[in-house]
């Protein structure tokens, strides 16, 4: 249930229950020190008032002249009982309309001369003292004085009061639940304000971003981190669309081609050697389509978190010596001298470092000029083995180095390679290759010389 509040509800429902906490506790600390302050005026009173009778007893020279005196001082006080016994249970003094409480009694040892006494008759609350005191006249004889105050005037006060602070609680709780509300709602329109630019977003609005100078310290890192995600989104659209748009280029030759050499067979009558040419050429526009969508199929299933179908150790030089015995036909048609220098051990798949490899070796001869070398070095420490394609001829522009291993990307803006039928994406697929065995492979282009280093695990993790 609580879950299903909005966060505007939730900040005003604690600030206004805090409110009505603090609100009612101070309303409770008003009663209770009024009360308080009650009852020690009434014992200053009754205390006055006891003092005054000491004094009149002290005064009097017999128990005719006690009793008038007394009569003299106390029969006007309104609110005000006393009571005056002696031991006998004679009645020197009782104010008029006073009974003693039955549960009291004048001769009770058990109180003191400071202590306050309460109880209730016929629904009137009384709060006395009761005292023993040695008279002037007679010094064998012992007062009991009970001295008592209504109580009605600080009950009704006491209810009064009450009921105000009650009122005022209520008023003033709804007023701070209003203000909380209100105070919630506009310290939340930042989060509105981000909201309404989140629901603006659209992918022709990527580059849009979040208010961060315009909102609070406490939402400006929230807001930092949206837009950096938000970067990240636009980064991974602009890529997304560069890939469709090189996809649908890449597709438009073959199927053109195709397309093309099918109707011109078609439109005139020709010998069966002719049709077996176009067929074979057919043929292999359908193989690179073939391989094309292999190599998507692969990079679309790298991106998905690619799990090496077999994990192994193996001896890098090895299959590196296999590759260089498969590529020497066409080192020596280009006049490129392959070499191969040192060893190492790689655990993990090795048909896909194969692959990896491959592309490697196939892009250095691709861009070694005549009369040329490559070379592939490995090493290895105690972590990864490190094998490097290195190749001579012309340096790599800085600008297009970040951007070798993208999908489709070419350095030559024509597109165009007559000498091989790649995609532009087996670079692509050597880094996604390199991921998948938590590796990772770098390039560096200076003083004539290209390098392609590929690290790969050299030890199960």
């Amino acid at each position: 249930m609580f879950r299903s509040l909005s966060l505007t509800t939730r900040l005003t429902l604690f600030f206004t229950l805090a409110a009505s906490a603090v609100v009612f506790g101070l309303a409770l600390l008003v009663i209770a020190a009024s009360e308080r302050h009650f009852i020690e005026l009434d014992h200053m009173a009754l205390q006055d008032k006891q003092h005054l009778i000491e004094d009149i007893l002290a005064r009097s020279n017999s128990t005719e002249d006690a009793k008038w005196l007394l009569r003299e001082a106390l029969s006007h006080h309104h609110g005000l009982y006393v009571s005056v016994h002696d031991s006998k249970g004679e009645t020197l003094f009782q104010s008029e309309g006073f009974r003693l409480p039955r549960e009291l009694s004048p001769a009770d040892e058990g109180n003191g001369n400071d202590a306050l006494i309460h109880w209730a008759d016929e629904g009137q609350a009384f709060r006395g003292m009761l005292v023993r005191v040695i008279p002037a006249y007679d010094a064998t004889t012992r007062l009991d004085i009970l001295v008592a105050m209504d109580t009605a005037h600080h009950t009704r006060f006491m209810l009064e009061l009450r009921r105000t602070l009650m009122t005022y609680a209520v008023v003033t709780i709804v007023i701070c639940g209003l203000l909380s509300w209100f105070a919630a709602y506009k310290g939340l329109a930042p989060l509105r304000a981000m909201k309404s630019r989140a629901t603006t977003l659209t992918s022709q609005r990527l580059h849009q971003r979040m208010p961060v100078e315009a909102v609070p310290i406490e939402m400006a890192d929230l807001a930092h981190e949206l837009n950096k995600m938000l970067d990240r989104l636009e980064d991974a659209f602009t890529r997304l669309s560069e890939f469709s748009s090189n996809l649908a280029h890449e597709l438009r030759t073959p199927l053109s081609n195709l397309l093309t050499q099918t109707q011109v067979a078609l439109a005139t009558r020709r010998d069966a050697d002719t049709y077996r040419e176009i067929l074979a050429s057919n043929a292999e526009e359908l193989q690179r389509l073939g391989r094309m969508v292999s190599d998507m199929l692969f990079l679309a299933k790298a991106e998905r978190g690619m799990m090496l179908p077999n994990r192994e150790r193996f001896s890098a030089a090895e299959e590196t010596h296999a590759l260089i015995e498969f590529y020497e036909a066409v080192a020596e048609e280009k006049g490129v001298r392959l070499a191969q220098r040192g060893e190492g051990e790689i655990v993990g798949d090795r048909l896909m470092f194969r692959r990896a490899l491959s592309n490697l070796l196939s892009n250095a001869l691709r861009h070694t000029p005549p009369h040329g070398e490559v070379t592939i070095e490995i090493s290895q420490s105690s972590q990864a083995t490190r094998v490097s394609v290195e190749n001579t001829g012309e340096d790599i522009d800085p600008r297009v180095l970040p951007r070798l291993f993208d999908r489709f990307y070419r350095a030559d803006p024509s597109r165009s390679h007559p000498e091989t039928d790649g995609a532009g994406l087996g670079l692509a697929i050597t880094k996604s290759i390199a991921l998948a065995h938590n590796g990772s492979v770098s390039v560096n282009s200076t003083d004539g010389e290209t390098r392609f280093s590929l690290w790969l695990p050299a030890r199960k993790n």
